[in-house]
């Protein structure tokens, strides 16, 4: 009777493990497919992110890249005008 119920006890363990690792596993799959796709598209993300900055600071964003945008903490294309 004793072995039957550390049995049961053992088998429910192990289904309890093996549903923890396949949810790591998973979540490990995720966050590697996120970091790739961050590294194919983070260039694109960030010109469209600076892009919208300057939109809203009143500047033309129509060819705003990372590479050309202003310096942070500059005060080209602040909104001290409005002061």
């Amino acid at each position: 009777m004793q072995r039957q119920k550390f049995q049961a006890v053992a088998s429910r363990r192990n289904i309890t493990g093996q549903g923890m690792t396949e949810y790591i596993i998973i979540v490990a799959l995720i966050a590697i497919a996120a970091i790739a796709a961050v590294g194919a598209f983070g260039g694109v993300v960030k010109d469209s992110f600076v892009g919208m900055a300057q939109a809203l600071s009143g500047n033309d964003a129509t060819e705003v890249t990372v590479e050309n945008a202003p310096a942070a903490g500059s005060t080209e294309g602040s909104l001290g005008k409005f002061n």
